[in-house]
């Protein structure tokens, strides 16, 4: 069944139907007459969560599933809920430097106690120490970086691993079933994109014949194609985003490469199956996120494809679990950024995707990642590799 709050709203209402609580619609000044709403266990009350990521941008695709997602668990929480919680989007369009700003103006702003995000790896290490500084408690369903954890900010969580463990899957599905021998590995120069693919060369060994850097918003990859096809490469692997991604490909393919391509989590979006067309077909994808079609996230499946007549898209699933951590806090009172960063430290329950609980640098303590496939122009499953 699909995990809510609901539940504990239940038991709340009757409560309060009885006469032996405060109403839990008041505000936080009048319930502290008689008590904090943390202290009473009444739902708190004119509360925001905030999603941090792209809603605009080259990479936009990949922030919209993830605002559905937290909007799902947000649209189940406020069905019945007599303090409803808001929802603010704040669009940085993934990008590191507009982050700051942005993060500023919402750590500045008391009614937001939790930010679903920050999305990408580079945006977080921008606004992660000014989150940090305010108290403000994140939890992202999407960024990777391992070294996002290492900066010591006690508000920092992600509900996904992080790419030291997609970067050896990567490498080990490369090596064990693809059968590479010759590998050449190309990376964006983002946070995300090199620090993935400087992973995936380690583990990848002698394997690697020769490695590139290309930039984001890079349209013609002529010499990258060149230097692919002197390797003598007969895979490659990519750590980028999805728009390098199609434009890289479909030039290999032009140019007459028949090996396989590798990429990781930033590619998984149709927006690269529209870009690279056919030269898509038989990609290989990584991601720590769950499938779609996993059983056990069936219900939040249907529940998603009939709010917003899709199915949900990469981190969507991850997003409606990092969302649903925050509104369990809210459904018991907290209405303190001090008290709900307890709260999701001490977190451990079962969430649609994974037991969700952190350990002290914030990272998650159940960690799987996943291979898909592009096949008929369709991104499927294809196995679980850890």
């Amino acid at each position: 069944m699909l995990r809510t709050t609901r539940p504990k709203r239940a038991v709340i209402a009757l409560i309060a139907t009885a006469g032996l609580t405060l109403s839990a619609c008041g505000t936080t000044e009048d319930s502290n007459e008689g008590g904090s709403d943390s202290d009473s266990g009444s739902a708190a009350c004119d509360l925001t969560l905030a999603f941090f990521g792209p809603q605009t941008g080259p990479a936009a695709g990949l922030g919209a599933p993830i605002i559905n997602g937290a909007q799902l668990a947000i649209d189940q929480y406020n069905a019945d809920a007599e303090c409803e919680v808001a929802y603010e989007q704040i669009d940085s369009q993934g990008s590191p430097d507009q982050a700051p700003s942005l993060a500023t103006e919402a750590a500045g702003n008391e009614a937001i106690i939790g930010i679903v995000g920050p999305a990408f790896s580079g945006e977080s290490a921008a606004a992660g120490p000014i989150f940090a500084e305010a108290g403000l408690p994140t939890v992202s369903p999407s960024a990777t970086n391992p070294a996002l954890s290492e900066n010591g900010w006690d508000t920092f969580h992600r509900a996904l691993g992080n790419d030291a463990t997609q970067g050896p899957a990567a490498a080990k599905y490369i090596q064990d079933t693809i059968g590479a021998k010759a590998v050449f590995v190309i990376d964006d120069a983002s946070e995300y994109g090199a620090g993935l693919a400087g992973i995936v060369e380690e583990d990848l060994g002698d394997a690697v014949v020769d490695t590139d850097t290309i930039q984001a918003g890079q349209t013609d990859f002529g010499a990258t194609v060149t230097k692919v096809r002197s390797s003598k490469a007969d895979a490659v692997f990519f750590g980028g985003y999805y728009a390098e991604a199609a434009l890289i490909v479909r030039q290999l393919r032009d140019s007459g490469f028949e090996g396989d391509f590798v990429v990781a989590d930033g590619v998984k979006d149709p927006g690269y199956l529209d870009g690279a067309g056919k030269s898509a077909e038989g990609t290989i994808i990584t991601c720590p996120c769950i499938p779609a079609e996993d059983p056990a996230v069936a219900d939040f499946a249907a529940a998603y494809e009939e709010e917003f007549g899709e199915a949900p898209g990469t981190y969507a699933a991850e997003a409606y679990d990092a969302a649903t951590i925050f509104l369990d806090g809210i459904a018991e009172g907290i209405d303190t950024r001090e008290d709900m960063l307890a709260f999701v430290n001490d977190y451990d329950e079962a969430g649609v995707t994974k037991q969700l609980s952190f350990d002290e640098a914030g990272e998650p303590a159940d960690v799987h990642v996943y291979a898909y496939k592009v096949e008929g122009g369709e991104i499927v499953s294809d196995t679980e590799i850890m």
